[in-house]
């Protein structure tokens, strides 16, 4: 037998043991690359991006980043893909076939069943797993977006999709801010800023009791209100119906998700004449004391317009009282079409507004080339433009604002997550488009209007001097060519207190059904509960001074850092993650209830912290 010398031997040793380790290093491969996630479900070769929570101008949450359990399969674990389809089918509500088909597909190590299940899902889950009936199955934590004040702000808001991406309103504009672009580079958790609102979630919940009370009475197509700052142009409110619960946004419409006060463009009415009279005004083609005669047809045109009634001898604080169109028809004639024309645009009219939604309209404002001799009358009434609900509330801050016109302005600040300022959003005067003078004109003769007589008499307050103008537009049908007899649009616009303006408010109903469909009727006392309501909200009594005061400040709720000192800080708003400095304190105890962000505290702020105190944070 011949024998092996010792350098053979060690080759043949060495190649026995690649064999033998090759199987190892397999093993360790696919356990370093592919292996599924830890047991508590992480993945731990991405980070983690906790998207940023909205709030409104008064640190109440409207949106906020949730945990929930998502359901997945690791395919090489599973070993009996019909028994685990058959168990979870009945707890998931999706048919045995379509999960067999997932645990099948062996393309891929990992794949979803179902993402974002409910508490109660994931709870029957993990109870099978805890038997053992369900090897490869997963749970794992994937953050939910969730909006606590259900359909209050939906519109504002907007909404996302399954990945948290934001796919309408703020959280779409906002998106990065709110949730930061993964970087694949980082491992540990990111977490988004926070944006605060300028809406008042009391006001906006008062005006959308209004506004439902109304679209359910009036069986109308949609209502909307907005609620704007007559002095900064915040808009502290916006409503509008219908609307959805982003929480379910799958079983909301198109409808339903449509943002109407800047998506919808219509012929505005008479509301129109206060921004058409104060144009003239402010050229010289009139004066408050022009007059014209009203015999209740402007007839100077080859279609004649007509007014409700024959109004007689009217100027144009009258002409606004009573809503004449033979008298603005009367009072365009004094001016050149294309300085009538700029003095609208510089209103804002047929330009988009600029505020922070995807998608906004600039309405239809024709140029003078394309007008017709028709045109200029009857856009001094409020026909041939289509504007939006936001234009016309923004136009009207230059009525409160001396003639200066602002930018709306719906996001007051953004923080970062430990609190710092990161953007701040204050007052923004765009341009000048009417004198002083003017604008004090025109808050006086809308005041007329609340008056005994005026159109906008259901609206009148006592104790509180009210500017209004209400409209009724006819809807154009494109399939008959000429003004519907069936479809009006009913709005009223209101400015209070006359005297040193405080809110302006917008209200539009958009095809009431029933005998009535004036403004003056159906808009003016929803202008007068509101105005009533937010007497009693504020408690400040109506005594023909400045009555209306609401905080312009904005609350950081959530401070760089806590300094525990000798008495109770406000906690109000800190996320958990800035609690766990308070755990430091051996003198005290402190218990934490719930996840997100801290809601109540026990004791109240400016307690003396003594040794052996209990401190109590309930966290939602």
């Amino acid at each position: 037998m011949k024998k092996f010398s010792g350098k053979k031997r060690l080759v043949i040793f060495i190649i026995f043991l690649i064999v033998l380790l090759i199987p190892l290093i397999l093993r360790l491969t696919n356990i370093m690359l592919f292996s599924p996630p830890d047991d508590d479900g992480n993945e731990t070769r991405r980070p983690v991006i906790e998207r940023g929570p909205i709030l409104d101008r008064n640190g109440e949450i409207l949106a906020i980043q949730t945990k929930l359990k998502t359901v997945a399969a690791w395919i090489p674990y599973i070993d009996d893909a019909e028994t685990s389809a058959e168990l979870l089918s009945g707890i998931l509500d999706i048919k045995k076939e379509k999960i067999i088909n997932i645990l099948n597909d062996t393309s891929h190590n990992y794949v979803f069943i179902k993402r974002k299940v409910t508490p109660t899902e994931s709870d029957k889950i993990q109870l099978l797993k805890d038997e053992n009936k369900l090897k490869g199955i997963l749970l794992d934590d994937e953050f939910a977006r969730s909006y606590p004040q259900a359909k209050l702000v939906s519109h504002v808001l907007g909404f996302v999709d399954i990945d948290n991406i934001g796919l309408d309103g703020i959280e779409l504009t906002y998106n990065d801010d709110l949730s930061p672009p993964e970087n694949l580079n980082e491992t540990k958790k990111i977490y988004g800023n926070q944006l605060f609102l300028t809406i008042d979630i009391n006001l906006q919940y008062m005006i959308r009791q209004i506004a439902l009370d109304a679209y359910t009475s009036y069986k109308a197509d949609s209502v909307m209100i907005m609620m704007m700052d007559a002095k900064n142009g915040e808009i502290v409110s916006y409503v509008s119906l219908p609307d959805f619960n982003p929480n379910e946004i799958s079983k909301s419409t198109r409808t339903e998700r449509k943002n109407q006060p800047i998506l919808f463009s219509y012929e505005p009415g008479s509301v129109f004449k206060i921004f058409s009279i104060a144009a003239l005004l402010d050229l010289g083609g009139i004066t408050p004391e022009t007059e014209y005669i009203c015999t209740g047809i402007y007839d100077e045109v080859s279609e004649p317009i007509t007014c409700l009634g024959i109004h007689g001898r009217v100027n144009p604080s009258r002409i606004i009282k009573l809503s004449c169109n033979v008298g603005a028809c009367y009072a365009s004639e004094t001016v050149e079409s294309k300085a009538f024309y700029d003095r609208l645009s510089a209103f804002g009219f047929g330009k988009k507004t600029g505020i922070d939604f995807p998608g906004e309209t600039a309405g239809i404002f024709s140029s003078v080339s394309d007008w017709s001799q028709r045109t200029k009358p009857s856009i001094a009434f409020g026909q041939e433009i289509s504007v939006s609900v936001l234009q016309m509330i923004t136009a009207a801050t230059a009525l409160t604002n001396n003639g200066t016109l602002l930018k709306p302005i719906i996001v007051k600040k953004i923080l970062s997550p430990e609190g710092k300022l990161l953007s701040e959003f204050k007052r923004t005067p765009l341009r000048q488009v009417i004198s002083s003078h003017t604008a004090m004109e025109m808050l006086k003769m809308m005041e007329t209007a609340t008056e005994e007589g005026g159109t906008a008499r259901r609206a009148k307050v006592d104790g509180i001097r009210i500017s209004a103008k209400t409209g009724t537009a006819e809807v154009f049908d494109t399939e008959s060519g000429k003004y519907s007899e069936t479809h009006y649009i009913p709005s009223i616009l209101g400015i209070f207190p006359t005297e040193d303006p405080a809110y302006i408010v917008y209200i539009v109903i958009d095809h009431p059904k029933g005998d009535n469909y004036y403004g003056s009727r159906l808009a003016a006392p929803l202008l007068k509960e509101i105005v009533e309501n937010m007497i009693s909200m504020t408690g400040v009594t109506s005594d023909n001074e400045r009555i209306i005061q609401h905080p312009g400040d904005i609350r950081l709720s959530i401070p760089a850092a806590i300094e525990l000192g000798s008495t109770m800080p406000d906690l109000t708003g800190y996320p958990k993650r800035l609690l766990l400095s308070l755990f430091k304190r051996k003198e005290i105890t402190v218990n934490i209830k719930g996840e997100g962000y801290v809601k109540r505290q026990n004791p109240p702020p400016g307690t003396e912290i003594v040794t052996g105190m209990k401190i109590t944070l309930e966290l939602e």
